[in-house]
């Protein structure tokens, strides 16, 4: 598996555990471009997840913690992707 498909498939279940967890089920167009090109830190990932749910402009303090732990356990696996 090449670098690129391995970063895809890390980027995927992150995102399934965000939808499963917390209900935040981005739609197809937004996943790929997740996929193509994630954020390289844990806050932008997140930003970009509330971004994405149109959820970028408002304060959700608890929920963002939330969306923030999966974020990082996810990307704190990802040794040898860039991050």
């Amino acid at each position: 598996m090449n670098h690129g498909n391995h970063q895809e498939l890390q980027v995927q279940r992150l995102l399934r555990e965000l939808c499963v967890r917390l209900g935040f089920c981005l739609p197809p167009a937004e996943i790929r471009r997740l996929c193509e090109s994630p954020p390289g830190s844990v806050d932008s990932f997140t930003d970009a997840v509330f971004e994405a749910e149109g959820m970028g402009d408002m304060e959700y303090t608890d929920l963002r913690r939330q969306v923030r732990e999966v974020v990082d356990q996810h990307m704190s696996r990802w040794v040898g992707l860039g991050r």
